[in-house]
């Protein structure tokens, strides 16, 4: 269970990230609201899986969606260019958060 409110922490960091470039620095209310809302309930349900979780590994897992979908989701949605290097970059970052997840540290 405290895996699955990693994950969906991390999905909420993609929604207060997304949301923070939208906000065009505050000065757009909903969006801004909105990244008030994912940000607390992201750090919120990463406390929560803290209590039970290695901090290294739930970590990395929390900020390697949050980075993926991030640049996913600007890519899809936003605009930003699409490119080789960044798809492969994404790629290792997947990769290193598996590899941190198979060396041991989940409970």
């Amino acid at each position: 269970m405290a895996w699955l409110l990693v994950i969906v922490a991390g999905f909420l960091e993609t929604g207060f990230a997304v949301c923070l470039k939208l906000s065009h620095g505050f000065t757009r209310l909903w969006p801004t609201i909105s990244f008030a809302i994912f940000a607390l309930s992201s750090f919120g349900l990463l406390t929560l899986a803290l209590k039970k979780l290695d901090v290294g590994p739930a970590y990395a897992v929390w900020t390697g969606i949050g980075a993926a979908g991030t640049a996913i989701y600007g890519m899809i949605f936003l605009g930003d260019v699409v490119s080789t290097l960044k798809l492969v970059s994404i790629t290792l970052v997947i990769v290193g958060v598996i590899g941190l997840q198979l060396s041991g540290g989940a409970h």
